[in-house]
């Protein structure tokens, strides 16, 4: 992770040059990258810190040294490095010149980036033939907006969770989770490691922040969406599970609540050497690991759906919850909502086959680590008359958070210790000192958005209720529906399922929670009917250029004048999947 936060971007006729300022500008470092190569990339990270004088003095002397070729000029300034790319001819430098904070979480600020500018590092003299593939390369390159829902921090690991960042001894180097920073291909091309003080980790998702008064407390709470970067695309052109294990749509929502009036994870100590100021529950969504498409064209907005592989070990599920286990612990909680019973079958054939999958994986399973698994069909629920679809939801809430918990940095309020005691008819009163999440529930509807959503707000909505208790804010662990803090959470979580449907649909929620709640206006149902159309047109219009672009910010295409252009490409699923012949690296 960088030191600096302020970088200036200086050029000469054979080399750029990068000055990295930390948050005092006291301490300098410099990266050099070489302009007379425009085939290959050579960035040079200088091992010195320099104080103002000396980079004062090394600039003067990298202008007085190149006058004869023109001087040094200043190009721009900027807030971090997203990394570089090649397409057919010479290199790209892409660097953040905008951003703004949106979240402030012990003491570490969260931004978004607000604006990017992509640089060729080839210089004056060198000679680069620019052929219009090219150019096209570099439009389909830019398709994938970094201004929209791109976040990063340089002092906070927003790749992992706040337990594992809270676990973590002070001053202990940063391990990213590579599943979640999107700039990964594009980093490693110049920097040696992940680890290097020049890489800048991005994740793709979203990122909001809002305050609350309980009763005098000052209470932030902040939501983190992670999107993982592997088998990530649109709608119906990524469904399921690749043989590697990674499903589509993927995404680790985190919500934290901390009490402002602690600022530091670490000073001042706490009594018992935690601070008691911060909390988190962690969920996740997935599409369903089996095999399966559901291939859309503009002439069937609701295409079928197929099982397109059969495999009788099951071995991509087994990999995808094996990846879920050694990241959350056990249990795994698999909440599914798809539909049961249609009249011509859709969701439903999807329904029987992950069951199997679960049965036939549980068997190999030790009794504590076996996945619990739990099928609603949630849409014929909410169309009855006589169930209680919020009501069904807080209680398997309340279970899930009673297996797996949450997060708590510290000590529980010796008032909440002595309740339970008094509820326990006992006098011994035993305080908790520390919480730790262990386990997750990953729901899943048919694409993991407008259901899923609505389940998550309402497990995230009794996880608050436990957090504000745990931090000694309200006096039972449960928040009303329509009081101000729910009604908060509810716009949040609004907000999230919005950008993820938007990322991976093309549109916003088509139902949201007050559809659930059987509350929604009768005008909302316009609101519907015009979101499932805007879905229906980018699926069946846009998503191939979403894909493309996707493949190419990824690096799951990389171009060369050995093989087809990106946009001739039939199909891209050797670029997700290993060709058969190949064996496949281990996991990462």
């Amino acid at each position: 992770m960088p030191t600096q936060c302020k970088f200036t971007l200086y050029e000469t006729k054979s080399r750029f040059y990068i000055i990295g300022f930390n948050k005092t500008q006291d301490c300098m470092r410099v990266l050099k990258i070489d302009r007379t190569t425009p085939y290959e990339l050579n960035v040079t990270e200088d091992d010195v810190t320099y104080n103002k004088a000396e980079i004062r003095d090394l600039i003067t002397m990298i202008e007085n040294g190149n006058k004869a070729s023109g001087g040094l000029h200043k190009v721009t300034q900027c807030h971090g490095i997203v990394g570089f790319v090649r397409f057919l001819e010479g290199y790209y430098i892409i660097l953040i010149t905008k951003r703004s904070a949106v979240a402030l979480i012990g003491g570490h600020y969260i931004y978004h980036i607000d604006d990017t500018v992509l640089i060729s590092i080839a210089g004056p003299a060198t000679r680069v033939e620019r052929r219009p593939e090219e150019a096209r390369y570099v439009q389909i390159f830019n398709q994938l907006d970094l201004r929209n829902n791109f976040y990063f921090s340089y002092t906070y690991d927003i790749t992992q969770t706040l337990q594992h960042n809270m676990s973590r001894p002070p001053g202990a180097p940063f391990q990213v989770n590579e599943m979640f920073v999107w700039n990964h291909y594009l980093s490693t091309l110049g920097f040696s490691s992940l680890s290097s003080e020049w890489c800048l980790p991005i994740i793709y998702g979203f990122v909001d922040q809002s305050r609350i008064s309980v009763f005098g407390h000052s209470i932030y709470v902040t939501l983190i969406a992670r999107r993982s970067r592997h088998f990530a695309g649109a709608r119906f052109l990524k469904r399921g599970v690749n043989d590697k294990g990674y499903v589509a749509n993927d995404v680790e929502t985190e919500q934290i609540a901390h009490d402002a009036n602690t600022t530091s994870f670490d000073h001042p100590r706490g009594k018992y050497g935690d601070k008691p100021a911060f909390t988190s529950f962690v969920q996740h969504r997935g599409s369903i690991p089996l095999f399966w498409s559901q291939e859309g064209n503009q002439y069937t907005p609701r295409p079928p759906i197929e099982i397109t592989l059969v495999d009788p070990f099951y071995s991509a599920a087994a990999k995808h919850f094996n990846n879920m286990f050694e990241r959350y612990g056990c249990p795994i909680i698999v909440l599914n909502l798809i539909k049961s019973k249609e009249k011509s079958p859709r969701e439903s054939v999807l329904l029987d086959e992950f069951g199997r999958t679960i049965q036939y994986l549980n068997q190999f399973l030790k009794p504590e680590m076996k996945i619990r698994y739990i099928a609603w069909d949630m849409a014929k629920s909410s169309k009855s008359e006589k169930e209680d679809v919020i009501g069904i939801l807080e209680d398997f809430a309340e279970e899930v958070l009673s297996t797996a918990g949450f997060f708590h940095s510290g000590p529980e309020p010796y008032m909440n210790a002595l309740r339970r005691a008094q509820l326990l008819n006992t006098k011994e009163v035993n305080r908790i000192l520390r919480r730790r999440q262990n386990g997750v529930v990953r729901t899943n509807c048919i694409d993991c958005l407008d259901r899923t959503n609505a389940a998550q707000f309402v497990i995230g909505k009794c996880a608050l209720g436990h957090q504000l208790y745990a931090l000694g804010v309200i006096a039972q662990p449960s928040i009303p529906f329509d009081s101000d803090a729910l009604n908060m959470l509810n716009a949040m979580y609004h907000d999230h399922g919005d950008m993820i449907a938007l990322q991976y649909g093309g549109s916003h929620l088509v139902n949201t929670m007050e559809t659930y709640r059987k509350i929604s206006h009768w005008t909302s149902h316009s609101r519907d009917m015009i979101e499932s159309i805007r879905r229906y047109y980018n699926n069946s219009f846009a998503d191939n250029e979403k894909q493309i672009s996707i493949n190419l910010f990824l690096g799951n295409f990389v171009p060369s004048d050995e093989q087809p252009f990106l946009w001739d490409l039939t199909s891209d699923y050797y670029l997700h999947n290993d060709p058969p012949f190949v064996q496949n690296p281990k996991q990462r």
